[in-house]
């Protein structure tokens, strides 16, 4: 049986670890910054696939297995433009689906308050929050690194209502590795890509599934687990260039 002092040296241990670490990050980052005067943070590395994400923005996703309904370009919620798709099953189409993104428009852009945003554009009420992960299996050809593990998303899996319809909700940022609904796993993703003189570029994704009122959101998960799969593959390999 593991004593409490043994636990809290074990503890101890780690927050020193953990510390040394982000001193050396800091350090990597910050010597190089002070020696040339130029500061990652005030002149961070271009975003090498800006064109991809400015198309992005103007004509959306091709997705396998589904039809585009409908696409909206510059739609405005908060303060940024959207795009905004209405997709549909091929095979089921009945399913219907709003896909919402929100493409990095340049090196100093990043992640905010988006999901807040699309609240108050929705005007809707959630509940049922949870989180929703999944893998992105790529074929094999469009990996470039062989025997990679699969990358993971989580995104936020919640269901939202108004006086006329009721939907089951996904939402997250994706990057070229993964993808979460918090800004801070971003930041933390793009502060490592720095190293390197690269940026970890980012599109905001929201996914919205009408379901019938009061019904349970587990009904929608597989729908947003498969659909969520598809778009983060389709960004992985079209826009972020992996």
């Amino acid at each position: 049986m593991i004593s409490a002092h043994k636990l809290q040296r074990q503890y101890q241990l780690y927050k020193m670890v953990v510390l040394l670490f982000l001193l050396l990050l800091v350090g990597v980052v910050a010597i190089p910054g002070y020696a040339t005067g130029r500061w990652p943070w005030t002149n961070p590395p271009p975003v090498t696939n800006l064109k991809q994400l400015k198309t992005l923005r103007q004509e959306g996703l091709t997705l396998p297995g589904q039809q585009v309904i409908r696409i909206q370009n510059n739609v405005q919620i908060g303060g940024h433009r959207w795009l905004v798709q209405e997709i549909k099953e091929i095979q089921y189409p009945q399913r219907i689906a709003i896909l919402l993104m929100l493409p990095q428009n340049g090196p100093k852009d990043q992640p905010q308050v988006e999901w807040l945003d699309i609240d108050g554009f929705h005007r809707w009420q959630r509940d049922a929050d949870r989180p929703l992960r999944f893998t992105v299996e790529l074929a094999p050809e469009l990996a470039k690194i062989p025997n990679k593990p699969p990358p993971t998303v989580e995104a936020q899996f919640f269901r939202s209502w108004t006086p006329q319809q009721t939907f089951a909700v996904i939402q997250w940022y994706a990057w070229p590795n993964g993808g979460s609904p918090a800004p801070s796993r971003w930041f933390w993703e793009d502060s490592i890509a720095r190293l390197s003189n690269r940026r970890a570029s980012w599109v905001a994704v929201s996914i919205i599934v009408p379901i019938e009122p009061d019904a349970d959101i587990k009904i929608a998960k597989p729908i947003l687990e498969s659909l969520g799969e598809i778009v983060q593959a389709k960004l992985m390999t079209e826009i972020f260039g992996l």
